[in-house]
């Protein structure tokens, strides 16, 4: 079966977002009000073959944790959908 994954990589909190901040500054600087707290990450999609939903999820969260994220600074969130 092939599944649609999505994985979205963000610095776990505590952890300094420079690009961030300086998003939440220009943000400021533009005239906007009420924003803040701006963290910047990442979603990588792919397509995945398995014979599960489950082992999709299994395949891609490892994918994540070994390759697309560093476990140690980021949290990875792997959403999974059949194609």
């Amino acid at each position: 079966m092939r599944f649609q994954a999505k994985v979205q990589v963000w610095l776990r909190p505590g952890i300094a977002d420079p690009e961030g901040h300086t998003v939440s500054e220009a943000i400021n600087a533009l005239g906007y009000s009420g924003v803040s707290t701006v963290r910047m990450g990442k979603i990588i999609s792919m397509m995945v073959e398995a014979e599960s939903k489950e082992g999709a999820a299994a395949k891609v969260s490892e994918i994540a944790s070994t390759l697309l994220s560093n476990p140690v600074l980021e949290d990875a969130l792997v959403q999974i959908e059949e194609a």
